[in-house]
């Protein structure tokens, strides 16, 4: 089964697609960020993030789109551009037929590190150690979507295994 976890963003959109073949930790298959230019219309990064996200799909097949919870901002303006940005990649994902999925940031950071305070920079060397890659120099939204999708692979796999029995 292959996952893609995503961290939207209005500047930066994060995305990590996984293989979760098998009892062993997922395999990575690539991980990136959807840079957006802050100076170009708000409309147009949404669409932006649509197309990136639906090539992401078609490329790579994913079965299931795992993202996290929405979080409570005391800034509406960018909570309301977050949500938006999370709406156009949960619609790229819909148009393609995928299962969505979401997690809370606590339930994500319990998964990776086995308590739900773990700091980002924790979350990412987790991430990094589970999947054998070298997220320096990327955004924090990178290893942030990568552990979404580890979440779900593991998440995921708990369900399966439960379901055989």
């Amino acid at each position: 089964m292959i996952v893609l976890g995503i961290d939207p963003g209005s500047q930066n959109t994060g995305y990590g697609i996984l293989d979760c073949q098998g009892n062993n930790n997922p395999g990575c298959l690539t991980y990136g960020n959807i840079g957006l230019n802050p100076r170009e219309d708000f409309y147009l990064r949404l669409k932006e993030i649509y197309d990136k996200i639906e090539q992401l799909i078609l490329q790579h097949q994913p079965v299931h789109v795992a993202f996290e919870d929405v979080f409570f901002s005391r800034n509406i303006k960018v909570a309301l551009h977050l949500g938006q940005a999370r709406g156009a990649a949960i619609i790229a994902a819909l148009n393609h037929k995928r299962q969505i999925f979401s997690y809370s940031p606590r339930e994500i950071k319990q998964a990776l590190t086995g308590h739900g305070n773990a700091s980002k920079e924790q979350i990412k060397r987790m991430a990094e150690n589970i999947l054998q890659v070298d997220l320096e120099g990327y955004p924090l939204d990178v290893s942030d979507a990568l552990s979404i999708a580890i979440c779900h692979a593991f998440r995921w796999k708990t369900i399966s295994q439960g379901s055989s029995d």
